[in-house]
């Protein structure tokens, strides 16, 4: 398997910012914002781009955390017991403009259940997506509304998301998780592994 990094810590940084600058722009005001971070990797997103609107704008920003586990579509297909996570927003989602953040938009089936988690919660004014990493191969008619990075890929690659929160290092990685065919006589090795 090959490992490529696409980006680095300086990267997201500046990606965060320019995000955080975007969701500023197109609400006009952060009274009425809350962004909601989709277990796992979204969750210290949402809050990196809350640190950045508060040092643009002085005014703090609402962050809360989606355990989309329930409201997914593929529970039965799974092979091991997803880590349940909890849901926390500090505030009614009724009337609000929320903007959910997630690390890597691929099929599309994740967004779906987001929405469907935080509509059980009440009835926003708007849903809007930041995401860190588009990938493609959409699944569903999904779009997100900011993007860090479009990285178009083929199905037998992994996007891996790294952060300093869950993972103690920034960095984004594409893996070609294609096996290798070993030379003539030579034993296989392990099988490579696909989108999780």
């Amino acid at each position: 398997m090959s490992k490529k990094i696409i980006m680095t810590p300086g990267d997201i940084r500046r990606t965060l910012a320019r995000i955080a600058h975007e969701i500023i722009e197109r609400n006009k005001t952060v009274e009425q914002l809350i962004l909601v971070g989709v277990h796992t990797r979204g969750v210290p997103l949402a809050k990196r781009l809350a640190a950045n609107i508060e040092n643009i704008e002085g005014s703090k920003v609402s962050v809360g955390a989606l355990d989309i586990r329930p409201y997914r579509d593929d529970l039965a297909s799974l092979n091991q017991q997803p880590i349940v996570h909890s849901t926390d927003i500090p505030i009614s989602v009724d009337g609000k403009s929320i903007v959910l953040v997630d690390d890597v938009l691929y099929t599309g089936r994740s967004i779906r259940a987001a929405m469907d988690a935080l509509i059980d919660l009440g009835r926003p004014k708007s849903i809007q997506l930041a995401v860190l990493i588009d990938r493609g191969h959409r699944e569903m008619p999904i779009r997100a509304d900011y993007v860090g990075k479009n990285m178009p890929s083929s199905r037998h690659e992994e996007i891996q998301v790294h952060l300093e929160e869950t993972d103690g290092i920034d960095r984004v990685a594409i893996i070609n998780a294609v096996k290798e065919r070993p030379p003539a006589g030579e034993p296989s090795g392990k099988v490579g592994y696909g989108e999780r």
